[in-house]
């Protein structure tokens, strides 16, 4: 799935490989390709390697800390990463807010936040669902009422990945109810070590503590940390969305997952064939590769629009649809490939045997992430940053007029 890329393309994927070979750790590489849990000093330790190299926010103005790199060497890095088992960069700091404040963020915003996004004295996390409140994101209920220079908020955000490492959130809150519901809307970036602020966790089917229930009572943010304009942040809430949506398409990671599922295929044995020879799961296999490869034409198609100065629109919707249908297509290959061995407490380092029927048992409850686990957890990407039904509403409108 190689592109032709230039002399100097082939140059700059050789200088990635190389800093992929030096930086990244064996051991955290791993921990990637076998689907274990990743600490906060694993991410941290990655995002700092990386923002030591000058590729942390690869996407934002040189003048801002960013790279200046075009679609192609975009897309060369994260293919590279994906295959080399890089841990995917957590996006909520750089990728999320960080184009919003480079958008609509003051001055002064700008050169607070921006640098400590880079240096990692932030760790941002999003305060977006509530309950009642998800793919309907307009309807969120979280109030923030102005009392002199401080907002006072209370309100309730779930599913946010990641808050029990945050000590930063960026929030919608209701600011005003009177008008149109998208038009009440505002912006804040809320100091999560505020009095007044309950973090709980939610256990996910695969056992893992990555999401969390934000609980605000009475929490005083000051009337600096609101970005843009008061009831405007339902458009930098969009904007901030297309962004997530093209990143949650994931293509470097599908890239990787299907040589994944390509080396069991060719060692794991049906009726005494390698799978690989199976004719159903050729097609099955095939299907997902084509789709693939024409996912990653759109997806650099946006990235160049990005670049030139745009924002992603309606292709921001197909790529988070496609994507994240991919990448459950994926894991469910790589279960079926696995059969009665997919299970949860069998680790996926142990089931590249040479052609055998049987695998090996895990290295245990805490070690064991497994295939099963995986696939389960994928179901949430249709779900989470709008689900796929409304981002086809969003097509169906923006494209069609409907």
């Amino acid at each position: 799935m190689d592109l032709n890329f230039t002399d100097a393309e082939q140059t700059f994927r050789r200088e990635v490989q190389g800093f992929l070979a030096t930086a990244l750790s064996p051991q955290l590489a791993d921990k990637v390709k076998y689907g274990h849990a990743l600490t906060q000093s694993d991410m941290e330790h990655w995002h700092a390697a990386l923002n030591a190299r000058g590729w942390f926010a690869n996407h934002w103005p040189v003048e801002y800390g960013g790279t200046g790199w075009g679609a192609i060497e975009r897309f060369i890095f994260e293919n590279e990463c994906a295959l080399a088992n890089a841990p995917r960069i957590v996006p909520f700091g750089v990728n999320m807010l960080g184009p919003v404040l480079l958008k609509y963020g003051s001055e002064a915003q700008k050169r607070h936040w921006l640098p400590r996004i880079l240096d990692g004295s932030d760790w941002w996390c999003q305060g977006y669902s509530e309950p009642g409140a998800g793919s309907d994101l307009a309807s969120l209920k979280t109030r923030a009422v102005r009392d002199s220079d401080h907002y006072v908020v209370n309100g309730q955000k779930t599913w946010t990945t990641l808050a029990q490492h945050a000590n930063m959130i960026f929030c919608l809150v209701r600011t005003a109810t009177e008008m149109r519901k998208q038009e009440g809307i505002s912006f804040l970036l809320i100091d999560m070590k505020s009095p007044g602020i309950d973090v709980r966790p939610i256990i996910t089917l695969d056992g893992e503590h990555e999401v969390n229930e934000v609980f605000f009572t009475d929490v005083r943010v000051p009337v600096e940390n609101l970005v843009g304009e008061e009831n405007r942040g339902w458009t930098y809430a969009k904007y901030l969305l297309t962004y997530e949506r093209t990143n949650i398409a994931g293509v470097g990671a599908s890239i990787a997952a299907l040589d994944e599922v390509k080396r069991a295929a060719a060692v794991r044995l049906r009726h005494g064939r390698p799978l690989a020879e199976d004719p159903t799961f050729a097609a099955r296999l095939a299907r997902v590769e084509i789709e693939l490869e024409n996912m990653k034409t759109t997806n650099l198609r946006v990235i160049a629009a990005v670049a030139g100065g745009g924002a992603p629109g309606a292709e921001s919707s197909m790529l988070k649809i496609r994507g994240t249908e991919i990448r459950q297509d994926i894991s469910a290959l790589l279960r079926r490939a696995l059969g009665v061995e997919a299970q949860a407490m069998f680790d996926q380092q142990d089931l590249w045997g040479a052609g055998s029927d049987e695998s090996k048992e895990g290295d245990g409850e805490e070690g064991a992430r497994g295939v099963a686990a995986q696939y389960f957890n994928y179901r949430k990407l249709s779900i989470f940053g709008g689900s796929n039904e409304i981002q086809k509403n969003i097509i169906s409108k923006m494209i069609l007029g409907l």
